[in-house]
């Protein structure tokens, strides 16, 4: 019995010394200094984003789509695809398919979970018989652009929003979260990937100056870094679910690229 006891507080030891290299080791990423010269939206727009938080959006029919297509929707970094909701209705309601990414809340990227989605968008294409629209919200927007960087074939379209894809990845007021939650730089992905480097399919970058999370200029890119760039008036937070945004949205699945 001595030798049983002795052995589990030797585990029980190892584990708790484990648990507070990795709380150090956190602690220490999120101390980063931010690089000079980079900065992210102002404090004031940052404290926008709480207001939108709770309001309530509002609901409406939307037109019938010109182009139906399967859709999927990435929601972005602490996010779960239930915030997207009303987007997800409005496109359904067009005529639209759609689908979640299906891995619930997004707690950001690793081997595993980037190889889901490159098997589920794979998947979906051959039950519809057509590639999918990728339509991802902030860092549900890398995911989008590395899949149609992946796999062209099976992405007609990828739509950013608020997405972090240009410029310095620091460039924003959430970097330092994203660095203790997921305990990776965001220098250092589990992936490799080229941020800036567009995918060979129509893509198109929606972002906002009023955004209080990610620098307009990071979601917006740089010519030769998407297709199209679309400026709307909406809070980060509210990319999921302004009816503006919604509208724009539509537009786009229905362009012709």
């Amino acid at each position: 019995m001595l030798a049983v006891a002795n052995n589990f507080w030797k585990i029980a030891g190892e584990r708790a010394g484990r648990a507070r290299g990795e709380i150090l080791r956190r602690s220490a990423l999120a101390r980063e200094p931010r690089p000079e010269g980079v900065s992210g939206p102002p404090l004031r727009y940052l404290l926008g984003e709480l207001a939108s938080f709770r309001r309530v959006p509002e609901r409406h029919e939307p037109a019938k789509a010109r182009n139906p297509q399967p859709v999927m929707l990435l929601p972005g970094f602490g996010a779960h695809p239930v915030r997207m909701r009303p987007m997800a209705d409005a496109l359904t309601g067009a005529g639209h398919s759609l689908h979640d990414w299906g891995l619930g809340l997004n707690l950001g990227p690793t081997e595993q979970n980037f190889t889901f989605l490159m098997r589920r968008v794979g998947a979906l294409a051959r039950q519809h018989k057509a590639p999918v629209a990728l339509v991802g919200w902030s860092l549900g927007g890398l995911f989008a652009r590395e899949i149609a960087c992946r796999q062209p074939n099976n992405v007609s379209r990828v739509i950013t929003m608020g997405t972090p894809f240009s410029g310095n990845p620091r460039a924003n007021n959430a970097w330092r979260a994203y660095q203790v939650i997921t305990g990776h730089s965001v220098d250092e992905p589990p992936i490799e990937c080229e941020l800036g480097g567009k995918p060979p399919v129509p893509t198109v970058a929606l972002w906002s100056p009023r955004d209080g999370v990610v620098h307009p200029r990071s979601a917006c890119g740089w010519p030769g870094e998407r297709d199209r760039a679309v400026a709307l008036r909406c809070t980060h937070l509210g990319f999921a679910c302004d009816p503006q945004v919604i509208a724009e949205v539509l537009r786009q699945l229905d362009a012709e690229d």
